[in-house]
């Protein structure tokens, strides 16, 4: 199991790992700050330097419960070490876009009592979908000024990982119309927007609003 950094620290940009496994697509890392993508968030990009080559990461993707980075070119011998860098400046742009989505649900939520039926995003660009009993003409407005008040009031973004049972316990984890979490995550990553919005995600965040 490669160990996710970007499960605990989103602000981590470059790391240093090992190759465990070279596939037709790409390397297996023994750890990786690049995020993998899911949850609506497309996975990271970025290199991989390896003595003088740089290696571009195209994406990462999933297989035989794999996390791999698909390169642009071969990937180094298996035990070679290597020194990752993330494109910074599009993960942040994703950051800043997935917090505000949970602003977002965070208001519809405490507000209009509405479940997410879906969503997807791109740096600095996303949509959230809900399943509202009615909208006024003035929905729109509202909603926003809702979001800009929760931003201006800075408030601290936390990451908890609790076991299932516990973090089960807390009221309304799961946000979307079907739960998406499946029985075999025995430990949930919590983003909690304090005094907002608490939910079960995997996603990398901003650390404030």
């Amino acid at each position: 199991m490669t160990e996710l950094i970007s499960h605990y620290d989103s602000y981590v940009k470059e790391f240093d790992s090992t190759i465990v496994e070279a596939t037709d697509k790409g390397a297996v890392l023994g750890q990786t700050a690049f995020y993998p993508g899911g949850g609506g968030q497309p996975s990271d990009t970025g290199i991989l330097l390896a003595g003088s080559r740089e290696i571009k990461v195209n994406k990462m993707s999933r297989s035989s419960g794999k996390l791999v980075h698909e390169l642009d070119s071969e990937s180094p011998a298996v035990g070679d070490t290597v020194h990752g860098v993330i494109d910074w400046e599009r993960r942040y742009k994703l950051m800043r876009t997935h917090t505000a989505l949970h602003i977002l649900c965070g208001v519809i939520w405490r507000d209009y009592e509405a479940q997410v039926t879906g969503g997807d995003m791109k740096p600095l660009s996303a949509r959230m979908d809900f399943e509202l009993e009615s909208m006024s003409a003035d929905f729109a407005g509202e909603v926003e000024k809702l979001i800009n008040d929760e931003v201006k009031a800075a408030r601290p973004v936390h990451i908890r990982i609790l076991p299932r049972e516990e973090a089960f316990e807390i009221p309304d984890l799961i946000r979307t119309k079907i739960n998406l979490l499946p029985d075999s995550i025995k430990e949930v990553r919590m983003v909690d927007i304090e005094g907002l919005d608490v939910q079960a995600d995997g996603g990398t965040h901003v650390a404030n609003t």
